[in-house]
Order: structure tokens, then sequence, then C-alpha cells
């Protein structure tokens, strides 16, 4: 009987350093975690005038998330193929102009569209 006696308090000193040390590790490595998402550069405020000198490609985004370039509506499948045909006469770059109700989806599908294509500058414009 003597011998139960002596096991009737656990010692969970060892078991709270452990669970400390955890917990600042934990609170040290979080914030590295949070380092992803997208590396896009801002583009630069660009005249009106200046956009009619260069020679872009501009893209439309409808409010019903359509693509529309030239006048022309381009399915989503042949978008890319599309970007691809108009890159040698426009080298300078694309820009997307979305309309107000257009979803941001559809947007990012198509810079990773016109990424795909080969397009090096891609500027957005609201309105």
């Amino acid at each position: 009987m003597a011998m139960r006696d002596s096991f009737n308090e656990i010692n969970i000193t060892p078991l709270t350093d452990i669970f400390l040390v955890l917990l600042i590790i934990m609170m040290v490595i979080a914030p590295l975690l949070d380092q992803q998402g997208l590396n896009l550069t801002v583009p630069d405020v660009v005249k009106q005038e200046d956009l009619k000198d260069s020679k872009l490609i501009t893209v439309l985004v409808t409010n019903d998330n359509k693509y529309v370039i030239n006048n022309e509506e381009i399915s989503e499948d042949n978008l890319e193929n599309t970007i691809k045909d108009m890159i040698p006469n426009n080298p300078d770059g694309l820009v997307i102009q979305s309309e107000p109700d257009s979803v941001h989806g559809a947007v990012v599908k198509l810079m990773d569209k016109a990424r795909n294509a080969g397009v090096k500058n891609v500027s957005v414009i609201e309105g």
C-alpha cells in the first residue's frame, strides 16, 4: 500500500516546458508562413494620349464577364491564341479595361492567359 501512495501526483513541469517551447516556435514561424501571394508590379499612371500612340492590345472585360478585343467578342478558349497572334503587331503589352460589375476572377483569368501567351507588360484600367 505504501507504493501506491507515492504515485498519486504527476510532475507536469517538464510537460509545461515543452509546450512553452513549442508555443514560442509556432509564434516565430507563423508570420513567415503568410508571405505567399502574387508578385504584382503596380502600373504607372498612363495618360489617354499615350495609349493611342503605343502599340497595345486592349481587352475589355464586360459586366457579364465576356472578353472583347477590337469590338469583337472572344471566347475564353480562344483568348490565349488570339492574344498570341496579336503580339507581333502590338509589342508594347496588354491593357485590361474592366467594367465596374465584372468579376475579379475573369480579370485574373485574362492576366493568366496573357502571361501564357507571352505578354510581358499587363496594365489594368477600370472604367
